[in-house]
């Protein structure tokens, strides 16, 4: 089955950190963009990382910058969203998407639009 299958998540205290996992099945996820986005209630969807094919391009948003990095699996076709000193108002639902068109993750970060494969999403809380 071809499909993005999310992992990680959960609930989280303040400072803490977690890994958000994206593996691919039925296509090789290499070959794809693959753009992390978030949404919390009552909150525009934002887009927080993303990675080109073959890690032509890399982008962290300036609310998550120093504290989250994308990366690429080695050989496990995975990519993880590495989450650390995490806040409040990173609370939301995190889900991960993948295309085959590099415009999907360019330098102003990612595209929202009609990307090939969705993960299912995955809720991140962080809360004492």
């Amino acid at each position: 089955q071809v499909q993005l299958v999310q992992s990680g998540g959960g609930l989280v205290q303040p400072g803490g950190g977690l890994r958000l996992s994206c593996a691919a099945s039925g296509f090789t996820l290499d070959d794809y963009a693959l753009s992390w986005f978030r949404q919390a209630p009552g909150k525009e969807r934002e887009g927080v990382a993303c990675i080109g094919s073959r890690n032509s391009t890399t982008y962290v948003s300036d609310s998550v910058k120093g504290r989250f990095a994308i990366s690429r699996g080695d050989g496990d076709n995975t990519v993880y969203l590495q989450m650390s000193s995490l806040k409040p108002e990173d609370t939301a639902v995190y889900r991960c998407a993948a295309d085959s068109y590099d415009i999907a993750c360019v330098k102003d970060g990612p595209t929202l639009y009609d990307y090939d494969f969705w993960g299912q999403g995955t809720q991140v809380t962080v809360s004492s």
